[in-house]
């Protein structure tokens, strides 16, 4: 197993990350103005494009291998989203990580999944049940063998199954609107695997609690859950003030 990385290593990664390309090939047989628009995000919500970094409507166009109007329409949206900021006369650059962004955006979701998890807490199905404790298996995995985005993808499916057993499908639609700012944390912190043991052990705690119906405690583990976001956030403004914005 590789050594146990750091904050300050995994501010090294960030930075190796960051020069190396980070868009995929776009494919002509889909629509291309949406695949633009979702490598931009996903390269901005993985710290590949970092806070401040310019962003050239010309270069990304040739990266793509697509014209500059779906980039431009891309970055539009974006910005629209907080993600980037377009500044008259300059240009656009990655917009820094706001905490006041990530502490509204944690309220909304705090507010949605409290409530689904309260709901579940009052009645769920077997097959939830089994399929979520095998998606804590797999966490488990994850974090042993420090395969960090592996846990990050499973954690976003953990969350989501609970939206798809509430019959919540457009709650979790909003949540992924309103999350980005919390992703850009949580990639931020991904070097950290005792953070990521605490998330799992917070998982668990919730799932344990839907089992047992415990209605009050499966809203409140999963309150805090969230919350913990914004102690890891405002912890890390103060060590990477060059991302995140006080």
């Amino acid at each position: 197993m590789a050594a146990r990385r750091t904050n300050q290593a995994g501010a090294e990664d960030l930075r190796q990350i960051s020069a190396q390309p980070s868009l995929e090939p776009i494919n002509p047989r889909q629509p291309i103005a949406v695949q633009v628009y979702e490598r931009l995000r996903r390269a901005i919500t993985t710290l590949s494009m970092l806070p401040s970094e310019a962003l050239s409507e010309k270069e990304l166009s040739l990266q793509l291998g697509v014209s500059r109007t779906p980039v431009r329409e891309a970055l539009i949206r974006l910005a629209d989203e907080g993600l980037i900021d377009i500044l008259p006369q300059r240009g656009s650059f990655v917009a820094p990580i706001r905490l006041r962004d990530v502490e509204e955006a944690q309220f909304i979701r705090e507010s949605l999944e409290v409530a689904v998890s309260r709901r579940l807490a009052g009645g769920c199905s077997r097959r939830f049940l089994t399929e979520i404790k095998s998606n804590l298996y797999d966490q488990e995995k994850a974090v042993n063998t420090e395969a960090l985005d592996l846990f990050l993808d499973l954690d976003e499916a953990f969350h989501r199954s609970f939206c798809e057993e509430a019959g919540l499908s457009k709650s979790w639609r909003v949540i992924q609107a309103v999350k980005l700012q919390m992703d850009r944390v949580r990639y931020l912190s991904l070097p950290d695997l005792g953070h990521l043991r605490i998330l799992l052990t917070q998982h668990r705690s919730i799932v344990d609690a839907i089992e047992a119906g415990d209605v009050e405690k499966a809203g409140s583990d999963m309150a805090a859950h969230l919350r913990e976001v914004l102690r890891t956030a405002r912890n890390l403004s103060e060590q990477r003030r060059d991302l995140i914005e006080s």
